[in-house]
């Protein structure tokens, strides 16, 4: 089913695959950060829910995607994660933003951080 949007664009969303070597304890491991909405697309292949994204396109020597999820307040939600055990990195310090990184089961990672800029997202909803 589409749906028509601003401008006529029939985009209705945005779609994340997280590739991994255990699949299984990522999606346990995510299922637990981010306490969201699954669907189950068949065979315990899930698919979470997410808050409202936006998309930035960055220079690089070459071509990759990151994914980071964004928070109000950086330490608060540290605090809250190492409550339930999961582990962040050290806080860098961007132009950008205060980042960190939380590794995966598999040893892969997903960024969370605290946006300095403007966001193109509606947080008020």
């Amino acid at each position: 089913m589409s749906h028509v949007g601003h401008n006529g664009l029939v985009i209705f969303g945005a779609h994340v695959v997280l590739f991994s070597e255990d699949a299984d304890a990522d999606r346990s491991f995510l299922a637990e950060l981010l306490g969201s909405r699954a669907v189950d697309a068949g065979g315990g292949w899930l698919i979470f829910q997410l808050p409202p994204a936006e998309v930035a396109v960055h220079p690089a020597d070459r071509p990759g995607a990151e994914l980071y999820l964004m928070c109000d307040d950086l330490a608060a939600e540290m605090a809250s994660l190492a409550e339930r055990g999961v582990v962040c990195s050290e806080v860098e310090e961007a132009r950008w933003g205060l980042i960190t990184k939380i590794r995966l089961p598999s040893g892969g990672e997903i960024g969370l951080y605290q946006p300095r800029h403007p966001l193109a997202i509606d947080t008020q909803s």
